[in-house]
This record gives structure tokens, sequence and C-alpha cells, in this order.
């Protein structure tokens, strides 16, 4: 998209135009336009990474819980709780999202010897080999969705982004 002077414009370019004719102040609008393009540059590299998780049969929350074990190491084990905070779901979600891998064969819940009230839940050989494709099939859909996106334009998205989450992330809002 492109304005009557030839300047680089997107959709969120028509939004910040709205903002200011309703008022709002520059500091606000560009507040407003990280958010709106960093929720929707999310949504399409997920929409991008659905079609390959589907492949595998799996959905992005259990895409992401199948990712947080990974991540933590062998044995590939953590309790329920730090799965939770680690996916960024809900106690319910990772709950559901559990229940359905460990059917699919994924994951494993096992005793917690030090503490008889928890639980731990572990990869299995086969969820650690479905979790490496879905890795795979993330790096695929990122290639695809960031297509023509100069590497060096990335590197300084992802700096600054990390700039304003370190100030925001330590929040708690309502």
């Amino acid at each position: 998209m492109r304005d009557d002077d030839g300047g680089r414009r997107d959709e969120v370019d028509e939004l910040a135009g709205a903002w200011r004719r309703d008022g709002l102040g520059e500091d606000v609008i560009a507040m407003l336009e990280v958010s709106k393009r960093a929720s929707r540059i999310g949504a399409l590299v997920q929409q991008a990474l659905r079609g390959e998780l589907a492949e595998l049969g799996l959905t992005y929350a259990e895409f992401e819980v199948l990712t947080v074990l990974n991540r933590a190491g062998t044995p590939y084990r953590l309790r329920p709780s730090e799965l939770t905070r680690s996916a960024f779901l809900t106690s319910g979600g990772t709950s559901n999202v559990l229940q359905r891998l460990q059917k699919a064969g994924y994951v494993e819940r096992e005793a917690n010897t030090g503490d008889a009230r928890s639980r731990f839940v572990q990869l299995t050989p086969e969820g650690l080999r479905v979790t490496t494709l879905a890795l795979d099939a993330s790096a695929r859909a990122h290639r695809e969705a960031m297509a023509g996106v100069p590497a060096e334009a990335v590197r300084d998205a992802a700096d600054a982004l990390r700039d304003i989450l370190l100030v925001i992330g330590k929040r708690r809002f309502r």
C-alpha cells in the first residue's frame, strides 16, 4: 500500500489516521501501532504455522506445550504449573492439552517422588520425535511468513520489541 506521496503504508496506518481524527495523541498512536503490528505479525505467523501443525495432528497449544517440555532438556519433564507459565496458557487449558497429548502418546504423567500432591509431565520418545518434526515445521512457517523481509529488519524489530517487553512484561494488569 502507498500513500499519496509514494510512502509505504500498511493496514495499521489506516487505523492511525482514524485515531488522529479521533484526537488521540501521537504518543498513544505510536503505542497502538506497536501493539497492532505485533498482534498482526503474530497472527500471520500462527496462521502459516497452523497448516504445518495440522499435518502433524497438532494444535498450536499442543505445539507450545511440546516445545516447552523440549526446552526443559533431558529428561524433558516439568510440573503442569511450570508448563502453564511457560506456555502462557491457563491451568484449565493446560489440563485439556495434556489430556490430548497423553491420549496421543506424546506425554506421560508420573508421580513426583518429592511431593505426593504433584505429578510430572514428560515427553515420551514418540512425543520427542513429533516435537522435532513440529519445530522443523515452525521454522518453515516462519521462513515462509517472513520471506522477503530483510534479515536486518527482523533483527531490529526483535531487539526493539525486547526493549518494550522488558519494561511492560513485568507488569500485571487486571
